[in-house]
């Protein structure tokens, strides 16, 4: 995983969520969430960021830059 939008789309998929699911769930629009799935360049903002790694409870820095990678195992559980 990459980018930010591979690393989200997966992240959401081993949550077993849809992409409404995780936009109810971060006060978003489904269509954000799509957005930002399908978009490799993107820059989304900081407050989206955290709205998002909260709903999946994941760090919002692995969620943007890949650090952290040692996360996925906490995905798994």
């Amino acid at each position: 995983m990459d980018t930010f939008a591979e690393r989200l789309a997966e992240v959401r998929r081993l949550k077993l969520m849809t992409q409404e699911d995780l936009a109810d769930a971060a006060g978003l629009s489904a269509a954000t969430v799509t957005r930002l799935e399908t978009v490799v360049e993107t820059n989304p903002r900081v407050v989206t960021v955290k709205r998002l790694a909260k709903a999946l409870d994941v760090d919002p820095a692995w969620l943007l830059w890949g650090e952290k990678p040692a996360l996925m195992s906490k995905l798994a559980a």
